[in-house]
C-alpha cells in the first residue's frame, strides 16, 4: 500500500538547516572614505599633528626670537609685528607652492615635473634683467613697487592663459604639446636673459644676481593687500575642486568616462595654477624645486587619493619647511641670503631621487 504525503507533510519531515556559526555569518566591512583604514588616517593626522607643531615652533622663534626688547614692551611688539611679514609671506609662498605643485602634476599626470616648466621663473628673470639692463642698478631698485609687481602678475598670467586658450580652443591641442611649448619659451626667455646679462658690468651683475635668488626679503608689504585676496581665492577654488582634481587622476580616459569635461576642468586648474605661481615668484622670486619638494614629501607622508588631505600636508610642509630653514639660518648660523640655495640643493636631490626610482613613489 503506497502512502502520498501532502507538501505539509514533507516540508514537516524535513530537515531544519542547521544554523550558521557567527564566524561564517560575519562578513569583513567595506570601508569607502579618503583613508584605506583608521589606521592610515590615525597615521595622517600625527604626521599632520607633528608638521603643524614643527611649523608654529618655527614662526614664533622667528618672531621672538633674539628680539633686542624686552618681552611684552611696546617695542618688542612693534619688532614682532615688522618680523610678522616674513612669516606671512612664508605662508602664502606655502600655500602657492604647495598647492600649485600638486594640483599641476595631477592635470598632467606626472608627479616629476612642476609649474615652472610653463615659464614663470623665465618671465621673472627676463623682467629684471631687462630692467637693470636699460635702466640700470637705480632702476631696478626703484622697479621694487606696488605697479611693477601687479605689472609682473600680468604679464606670468596672459602668458599662460595664451597657452590655456589654446588647449580649449584647439582640436588637436594636447597636454604635452602645451608643455613643450612652455618649455620652449622659458629656453627662449633664458637665452635672452644671458645674453643681457653678459653685457652688464660687474657691479650690476652683482646686484641683479641677488635679486635673482628667491628670498622672502624681496617680498614688501605694500604687496600684500594684492597678493592675499588673489591666493585666497584661488586656493579657496581648488579646494572645493578636489572631487574633480581626485577623479581628475584616474587619467583622461576614466575621468571622461565618469562624466567629467577633462578639458575644461583641466584649464579650469591650470589658471588657477598660474595665478597661484605668478603671486608666489613675483612676491619672492623664484623657487624651482621647492614645490616638488613639498609635494612629493605630502604623497608619501599621506596615504589617500583625496586632494584636500594632500593640499593640507603641502601647506604645512612648506610652512615647517621654509620657517625652520629661516629660523636656522638666520638665527643660528647668521646666513640668511643662503636660504633659498640650501631648500632648492635639497629639491633639486629629491627630484634626482624620485627619477631614480620612478614607479616607485
Amino acid at each position: 500500500m503506497t502512502t502520498t504525503l501532502s507538501p505539509e507533510h514533507i516540508e514537516a519531515a524535513s530537515p531544519s538547516p542547521a544554523p550558521a556559526s557567527s564566524a561564517h555569518t560575519k562578513r569583513p566591512t567595506r570601508r569607502t572614505g579618503a583613508f584605506v583604514s583608521p589606521t592610515a588616517r590615525r597615521r595622517w593626522w600625527l604626521i599632520f599633528g607633528l608638521v603643524c607643531a614643527i611649523a608654529l615652533l618655527a614662526c614664533i622663534g622667528l618672531l621672538t626670537w633674539k628680539n633686542p626688547a624686552q618681552f611684552g614692551t611696546p617695542v618688542f611688539w612693534r619688532l614682532a609685528r615688522r618680523r610678522a611679514f616674513s612669516v606671512l609671506a612664508i605662508a602664502l609662498v606655502a600655500v602657492c607652492q604647495g598647492m600649485a605643485t600638486v594640483a599641476f602634476q595631477t592635470v598632467a599626470n606626472n608627479r616629476i615635473i612642476t609649474p615652472s616648466i610653463l615659464g614663470f621663473e623665465s618671465l621673472y628673470r627676463a623682467i629684471h634683467t631687462s630692467t637693470i639692463f636699460f635702466l640700470g642698478v637705480a632702476g631696478l631698485n626703484a622697479s621694487a613697487t606696488v605697479g611693477n609687481f601687479v605689472g609682473q602678475l600680468a604679464l606670468m598670467i596672459a602668458l599662460t592663459l595664451l597657452l590655456y586658450s589654446w588647449l580649449l580652443t584647439s582640436q588637436r591641442a594636447s597636454m604635452h604639446a602645451m608643455l613643450l611649448i612652455g618649455v620652449m619659451l622659458g629656453a627662449g626667455l633664458g637665452s635672452i636673459s644671458t645674453f643681457m646679462q653678459r653685457l652688464l658690468t660687474p657691479s650690476e651683475f652683482d646686484v641683479l644676481t641677488a635679486r635673482l635668488f628667491g628670498s622672502i626679503a624681496n617680498a614688501q608689504k605694500e604687496y600684500f593687500p594684492i597678493a592675499i585676496p588673489l591666493v585666497a581665492a584661488a586656493a579657496i577654488a581648488l579646494v572645493l575642486l578636489t572631487r574633480q582634481l581626485s577623479v581628475l587622476s584616474l587619467g583622461r580616459e576614466t575621468a571622461t568616462n565618469l562624466g567629467l569635461n577633462h578639458r575644461r576642468t583641466s584649464v579650469a586648474v591650470l589658471v588657477l595654477v598660474s595665478i597661484l605661481m605668478a603671486t608666489s615668484t613675483a612676491l619672492v622670486g623664484p623657487m624651482t624645486f621647492l614645490g616638488f619638494l613639498v609635494a612629493t614629501m605630502s604623497y608619501q607622508f599621506s596615504d589617500t587619493h583625496n586632494h584636500r588631505y594632500i593640499f593640507a600636508m603641502a601647506t604645512a610642509l612648506g610652512v615647517a619647511i621654509l620657517s625652520s630653514s629661516y629660523f636656522v639660518m638666520n638665527h643660528v648660523f647668521n646666513t640668511q641670503g643662503v636660504v633659498s640655495i640650501i631648500i632648492e640643493f635639497v629639491g633639486g636631490l629629491a627630484f634626482i631621487v624620485t627619477i631614480l626610482r620612478k614607479g616607485r613613489l
